[in-house]
């Protein structure tokens, strides 16, 4: 009994550890440019014109400005959310296929300076 007790608490540990990892941390967030989607902590996401379905172009001094929303090792692309392959191998969130960015002039949540950026930046809507 105890044996079959244990292996339904490490079957529930591993479920809820799977499920840790399906979708990325975000919150849909009321602002001056309407509802949009942010970050864990209320940082504001972004997606660019120049990116395709499935690709991002946004590198080097790019990428300085506006940060991937990066993927945690293990992460799972679930409903409208999937993930991107970046040259280094690394894996950013996208939301309908187009990468997730934040801005780095963002200072505090809720903030959506980066929408409209040289008319190519907005601000990612639910």
């Amino acid at each position: 009994m105890k044996t079959a007790s244990f292996m339904s608490v490490l079957a529930i540990a591993a479920m809820a550890a799977s499920s840790a990892v399906a979708a990325p941390a975000v919150k849909t967030m009321e602002s001056s440019k309407g509802q949009v989607l942010t970050g864990a902590k209320g940082m504001t996401l972004y997606t660019f014109d120049k990116d395709g379905k499935g690709m991002s172009s946004c590198y080097d001094s790019c990428a300085k400005n506006w940060p991937p929303f990066m993927a945690s090792k293990g992460a799972k692309a679930s409903g409208g959310y999937s993930l991107v392959k970046r040259k280094d191998g690394s894996k950013q969130w996208a939301k309908d296929g187009m990468p997730l960015y934040y801005w780095v002039k963002d200072k505090k949540p809720g903030d959506v300076t980066g929408d409209g950026v040289n008319g190519v930046w907005h601000a990612a809507k639910p």
